[in-house]
């Protein structure tokens, strides 16, 4: 038998593998696509119908065209909030990791610092953001201090309870053969947290999204929440859609990615789900 011939099982499954995904993929966002259509149809037989000025409610064919017609500027300003909302959360994962690894090594620590994760989401987003915006200016810091404060929590959570959740029996057979605590944490408690700060993550980057906007319209020189405030002080109700749609888009990309980190780094975890297939 030839390489080629063993090779073609291996890669027949493999397209049979992405068909299959692909397929699950569209049967998972297709009721969600459906709706989407339904209410776009039904906003724009109601402003034809209704006569409704477009400074008041814009017709989603006139937001297409208008955000279109602005393209370079909406794109301008969407890479600002992108790159704020990426170091932002890169910034909070990080500190998310840390903080959550070293909980998870110290009951002292667990005591200390899991009731001040519960108290930071008990701040007030809206009166923290100009304070940080007055505090450190109109740079990149703010910015991501809003993202972090939005988006922590729930990430340090997830890993927290993650490696809490380990098999008990698989930690107990690993140190009756003499693994060390590091060693515990490594084959056992590690893998168990992942699926969860997964889901964790899916729920912090829509966070991260809506912390960038408002912070930028905190206080911005760039970015969809600027490019959005200046637009609604222009009565340009068009153009504030646009870039509420492509904040949109931005948001479901981001989620969608999560989706494929967790398929490279644990693809056991999606086995059997009910979610997106990539």
């Amino acid at each position: 038998m030839t390489i080629s011939a063993i090779d073609k099982p291996a890669t027949a499954e493999r397209d049979t593998f992405s068909f299959s995904g692909i397929r699950a993929s569209v049967r998972w966002a297709w009721p969600a696509v459906t709706v989407v259509a339904a209410l776009i149809a039904v906003w724009q037989v109601y402003v034809q119908i209704s006569g409704i000025r477009p400074q008041v409610l814009p017709s989603p064919g006139r937001v297409v065209v208008q955000g279109w017609a602005q393209r370079d500027a909406i794109a301008e300003n969407a890479a600002a909030t992108l790159q704020v909302t990426i170091v932002g959360f890169a910034v909070s994962s990080v500190l998310a990791w840390l903080l959550a690894v070293a909980v998870d090594f110290s009951p002292w620590l667990r005591r200390a610092f899991v009731p001040l994760f519960v108290v930071s989401q008990t701040l007030p987003i809206i009166a923290i953001a100009p304070l940080l915006i007055i505090w450190f200016g109109f740079g990149l810091l703010p910015k991501v201090l809003v993202i972090a404060l939005a988006t922590f929590f729930p990430m340090a959570i997830g890993l927290i309870e993650g490696f809490a959740a380990a098999d008990r029996d698989a930690r107990s057979l690993l140190a009756s053969m003499g693994a060390s605590r590091w060693q515990q944490f490594r084959y056992v408690r590690l893998p168990s947290a992942l699926p969860r700060f997964f889901t964790s993550l899916r729920i912090g980057i829509t966070y991260a999204v809506v912390g960038a906007i408002f912070a930028e319209y905190a206080g911005a020189s760039a970015g969809l929440g600027i490019y959005m405030s200046q637009q609604k002080n222009s009565f340009r109700t068009d153009l504030v859609l646009a870039a509420v749609a492509v904040t949109a888009m931005i948001s479901v990309i981001l989620f969608v990615s999560t989706f494929v980190m967790e398929r490279l780094v644990v693809p056991w975890a999606r086995q059997g789900s009910a979610g997106p297939h990539v």
